[in-house]
């Protein structure tokens, strides 16, 4: 498959399936928005748990938190994002659009062949107005990532459950940057989601807590099944790292455009709890068990869940061509895929088979996310739960009805086994904890 033509496959099956829609699409779309369809959702929706499962519920020492979008203006002052939070930009004198300044190579607009301005600071962060009336009231910021309320409840949590160094607070939430240049679908977007873990160390301790956190990530990549070709490490040179930063690593998959970023871990030293501390007039230290107080060094493994979403995708796309035309799979790892099994009946106009069938999807489905699907003849089924990724197929045929066995299809190798209707919760559990 050529690699230029995979992209335009994904985008058009995320929109015939009901994966991605454009925002607002009925009104021309906003750029940098997408919505998630049934599917999308779902899958998302998976990633998110499989995150939370490993990061949180599986360690003893992480816990969660969910702070607000917004919050108080200072937060952003501390933090150095009202200052630095900035892309350096070029404005066409002609036609007034916007570009990177590493984007354009010359003076010269890439759209009109206009004029380009001078370089100006350009900040991401998205201003809104916290009152009901916009001159009286204050102005914010729509939080660009979701770590800065991890370390603003720094104390609140510390008191709360009481750890000991190293621990980390985990958090999934939306983050929105007003991104000068989108693009290559739902890579870059300007309202998305991230998957954001801080963890505390002792200082002296973060270089080896680092690398730790290098492999754990790497691993939890390759356990989803994702082609380990495809992912490597990119270290930042010191005179690219984030003013916060004193070490920050890329893990980053090679996508049909090229090597991008998929996450970032960053060693943010004790920068931000010290300015905090600075700016808010609170003892943000921690109090180690003889007594002693300092600021932890924090190590960040930080995940946008868009654009693992795209690299699951691509990574699952297959084309295989037999006698009846090209099969679409998408061999998502069925802890990921949006639905685990799909039921259908043989025949559709036989309501014998149908009320068997019924039977068997209403007792997979309380434990499963299991598809209903009786629309067409049962090659077109199969097909259509390959392209979803659906893991498992079964169905429910005349022997059903005899022996109350039916067909389980899979759907990489395509071979089917037939089972038992009440061993099949017990089948599927093993499976999807194998």
């Amino acid at each position: 498959m050529v690699a230029s033509n995979v992209m335009e496959k994904i985008v058009s099956l995320c929109k015939r399936r009901g994966f991605v829609f454009p925002s607002s699409e009925i009104y021309g779309g906003i750029g940098g928005f997408w919505d998630f369809g049934p599917l999308g959702v779902e899958l998302k929706h998976n990633i998110k748990n499989y995150w939370w499962q490993t990061m949180v519920r599986n360690r003893d020492e992480v816990y969660g938190l969910d702070s607000t979008i917004i919050h108080n203006p200072k937060v952003w002052q501390a933090s150095g994002h009202t200052l630095s939070f900035t892309d350096p930009l070029r404005e066409c004198k002609s036609c007034h659009k916007r570009f990177r300044a590493d984007h354009v190579k010359n003076n010269q607009c890439p759209e009109c062949s206009g004029k380009l301005a001078e370089v100006k600071q350009f900040n991401l962060m998205f201003e809104t107005y916290v009152g009901p009336a916009k001159e009286t009231a204050n102005k914010a910021y729509l939080r660009p990532e979701t770590c800065q309320g991890i370390f603003t409840n720094f104390s609140n949590v510390v008191d709360t459950v009481q750890p000991k160094l190293p621990f980390g607070i985990a958090q999934i939430g939306k983050g929105f940057r007003n991104e000068i240049t989108t693009g290559n679908f739902i890579f870059r977007d300007r309202e998305f989601e991230m998957m954001e873990l801080e963890y505390f160390v002792k200082p002296g301790e973060d270089e080896k807590w680092f690398d730790y956190w290098l492999k754990e990530r790497l691993k939890w990549y390759t356990d989803l099944g994702i082609n380990k070709k495809k992912l490597r490490f990119f270290e930042h040179p010191k005179k690219s790292l984030a003013h916060y930063s004193k070490r920050t690593v890329d893990i980053e998959y090679q996508f049909p455009f090229g090597w991008a970023e998929l996450e970032g871990i960053a060693n943010r030293t004790d920068f931000d709890l010290k300015n905090h501390s600075k700016f808010s007039k609170k003892d943000l230290r921690f109090q180690d068990e003889t007594g002693k107080k300092f600021y932890p060094f924090v190590v960040e493994p930080s995940l946008g869940v868009e654009r693992i979403a795209l690299v699951l995708l691509l990574d699952a796309y297959h084309e295989e061509r037999d006698n009846k035309g090209v099969r679409v799979v998408l061999q998502l790892n069925p802890k990921i895929s949006p639905y685990k099994i799909a039921v259908f009946p043989l025949l559709a106009n036989k309501p014998d088979l149908v009320k068997k069938a019924r039977l068997v999807f209403d007792k997979l489905r309380p434990v499963f996310h299991t598809a209903w699907d009786d629309i067409g003849n049962i090659g077109k089924r199969y097909r259509r739960q390959d392209e979803i990724g659906t893991f498992w197929s079964i169905t429910c045929d005349f022997q059903t009805l005899e022996d109350k066995t039916v067909t389980i299809r899979d759907r990489d190798t395509m071979k089917q086994e037939r089972l038992a209707i009440d061993k099949l919760t017990k089948y599927f559990e093993n499976k999807l904890s194998s």
